[in-house]
Formats: C-alpha cells, structure tokens, sequence
C-alpha cells in the first residue's frame, strides 16, 4: 500500500517536466476556450512520463470509482465524506480516462486521498497504476454501443482486473453483473443498493442460464450463483451499516438513485475510517455535481437540469421528474463522447411521460421524434431551447439530456 505521510515524496526531474507541462498545455487550451484543458493537460504529461499516473499517487490513500451510471455524483459524495479526515484530490468535472485522472492528480500534491472516477474500460489498468486501497462498483448497464462491448465482456474485464487486487471492493449486491466482477477479489464489502434498471442481467454472467429473480433476490437456478448477504443496505431513508446501525440519508440531490450512492459511499468512508454519521452529515452540502440537478433560470423561466445517458440513467431520471402538467425538454446527441449509436432510444420506456407537455430538441432530435410516435406520445420538435422556453406551459421545466447535449444546455444557459 502507498506511503502516507501527508505529503508527495519527491518526483524525478522527469516527472516534474512531465507535470508543469501538462500544466502548461492545459492553460494553452483554456486561454484558447476549448474547455478545462484537463484531458490535453493529461495526455501531454503521460506522454513526457508514462509511469506519471503511479508517480502522483503514491503518496495517496487512492479509491476509484466506476459504473455505467452514477460515477461522477458518488465520486463526489466521497470526496465529500472523506474530507472529514483529511484533504483530497479528485478528477470532480468527470474527466475519468488516464489523461484526466493524471491531469486531477498533478494537483493533489497535500493531498492525502485520491478520489477518482474511473471510465469502465480503463478500471483494471487505472487500478495496477495507483494500487487503491479501495474500488466501488456501482452497476453495469448498456450505455456506448459503438465503444464499449456489451455488459457481460466489460464484466469478464472487470473480473480479470481485479483479480487478487489487494484493494478493499466496495459492490453493488443487487446487480449480479457487478457481483460477477466483483467475485474474483478476496476482500469484497457487499452493498444492497438496489438495481431498477434489470434488463442486462436476465441472464447468469457465469454460465449463460436464466437468472431467477423472486422480489428483490436473484440467483442462477442452473449454476447456483446468487446474489451475496450485503453488509450494509439501502432501506428507504436510511442506510444500515454492519452492525445493523440505521444511519438517516439527508441529501439535497433528489431521487432514490442518489440515496444509493449515498450509502456505497458511506460504505467506502468506513474503509477508511469516516464513521457512517459523519460520512453522511457531509454529503448533505453537495447541491449540484457539474451541473446535474442544478435549477437555472433562462428567458424567465425556471429550469431543472438532469442527465441522464443511457436506458438504466433515462429509467432513474424519470422517478425524479415533477408529475405532469411539468413540461419536460428531451435534448439528445450522438457525438464522440456520447456514442454515435442511438439505437439504445428503443430502449427506453418513454410512455413514463405520458401527460407531459413534451419539447424534443439535440442534434438526434429527429431520431427521438421517431422513439416518441412510436409510444403514442404528444410532443413538440424544436429547433432550440429558447423556442422551447417559449412554448411550454407555465412552470419549473425539467430538461433531460444525455452527455454533450447536456454541456450544450449549460452552455446556453451560463450554468
């Protein structure tokens, strides 16, 4: 395990080449406004200094977080809590690839955690660079079709990864993919924090069979692999630590989803000491994580922001929304960043929006109009957000859109 003395040890001449200008490229990019310039930052660093990325955390107690949804919020719920005990470095914004991490990490030098979300694809090797103390897996769902293979090969990943990993993983008892990967690693805390989106893991991870699922258990009735007794649980408001303690959840991000993250992240602060009540207490200041939940005015109007990126995000994000007459705004894209696949739309149940006044916007925006004939619903096609702001109803509007789209709104409204 790495070393803490609450400070970093020297690095090389190399690595502190390698640093000042991943410091210097990123203030080139943000001067320039392509954005935070973490990622250009990052890439020109590692590639003065490939081993830069195990260098920087070396003085750190590390934990990586990973998952198809809820990566960037539980990161931060973390970053939270564990600051009660000490000071943190942490890729916040959500660049969760090596160049970004790396970028986050060359400013945590007084830091004495590291807490870092990792893309699904690079876990296992982010995890043999910085030796983490602890790992969280959240869940597995579809999400990228065009960029990530499907869920049961990005499992096997996982798996291998972890294997005999020292750290302690921190996973998700009700998502038997997650199980699947977790199993392979000897020490494991299991969390039931609930799964609503089932729809990848019909079928066993182990030897293909039919999954049973009576309430919320689930087990293989061919190979015997079943769903492990979780030490901590997510039960309505609260969360029950190991010694069958209920702790209240009081947060300010709203939805069942966000309880769940709370409680995985109380489960991580105990690894490293942050008692459940404290852990909790903290998690409370988070509002808003890079825009997400943030209420935002525009042209007069009051305006909910949420992403949402994939089925299992949309099927969350709709358990969020005001009820109808609540006007809510689609805003889809299929850039880089987000997959250029759309076929996941059909994935979707959007008659969970019936009664809504619809607004659909984005640069798939036509693609989505399609989705939502199909479901029988009333919408609108707009060409921008204004337009929009224009003609829904009076009242809060939530907008719904996954990655770039999202970015694109915040941009629109100053956010």
């Amino acid at each position: 395990m790495s070393g803490h003395d609450g400070g970093a040890g020297p690095l090389s001449p190399r690595a502190k080449l390698a640093v000042t200008a991943g410091k210097a490229a990123a203030a080139v990019s943000r001067a320039a406004g392509r954005g935070s310039g973490s990622v250009i930052g990052g890439r020109v660093a590692l590639k003065l200094d490939p081993d830069l990325l195990g260098r920087l955390a070396t003085h750190l107690d590390v934990v990586l977080v990973s998952a198809t949804n809820g990566k960037t919020t539980t990161t931060r719920l973390i970053a939270e809590a564990l600051r009660a005990s000490g000071p943190v470095v942490s890729n916040a914004l959500g660049a969760n690839m090596p160049a970004g991490i790396t970028s986050a990490l060359a400013g945590g030098s007084d830091a004495k955690y590291g807490v870092i979300e990792v893309d699904e694809k690079y876990l296992a090797g982010v995890a043999r660079d910085v030796t983490p103390k602890a790992i969280a897996l959240l869940n597995l769902s579809r999400d990228q079709l065009d960029r990530a293979a499907e869920t049961r090969m990005l499992a096997e990943k996982w798996r291998e990864g972890l294997s005999g990993s020292k750290a302690v993983v921190i996973a998700n008892a009700d998502d038997p993919l997650v199980v699947w990967a977790a199993s392979s690693s000897p020490n494991v805390v299991w969390v039931a924090a609930g799964q609503e989106w089932k729809d990848d893991a019909w079928s066993c991870p182990a030897c293909g069979g039919v999954m049973q699922r009576p309430g919320d258990d689930w087990f293989c009735g061919e190979c015997g692999f079943r769903r492990p007794a979780p030490s901590w649980v997510l039960n309505g408001d609260y969360v029950l630590d190991p010694h069958g303690s209920a702790w209240p959840i009081h947060l300010q991000l709203p939805g069942r989803a966000n309880k769940a993250n709370a409680a995985t992240s109380a489960a991580v602060a105990a690894v490293f000491g942050v008692p459940p009540q404290v852990a909790l207490e903290r998690m409370y200041q988070v509002q808003a994580v890079a825009g997400r939940y943030d209420v935002v005015s525009f042209q007069g109007r009051e305006l909910r922001l949420l992403l949402a990126k994939n089925p299992a995000g949309w099927l969350e994000t709709f358990s969020l929304i005001d009820p109808p007459p609540t006007p809510v705004v689609l805003s889809v894209n299929a850039r880089g960043a987000d997959g250029t696949d759309t076929s996941w739309l059909w994935d979707v149940d959007y008659t969970r929006l019936a009664g809504h006044p619809i607004f659909v916007i984005g640069d798939r925006k036509l693609d989505l109009a399609v989705r939502l004939e199909v479901a029988n619903l009333d919408f609108r096609v707009c060409e921008n957000l204004e337009e929009c702001a224009q003609l829904a109803p009076p009242g809060r509007i939530e907008l719904i859109a996954n990655y770039t789209a999202f970015q694109d709104v915040r941009r629109v409204v100053g956010n």
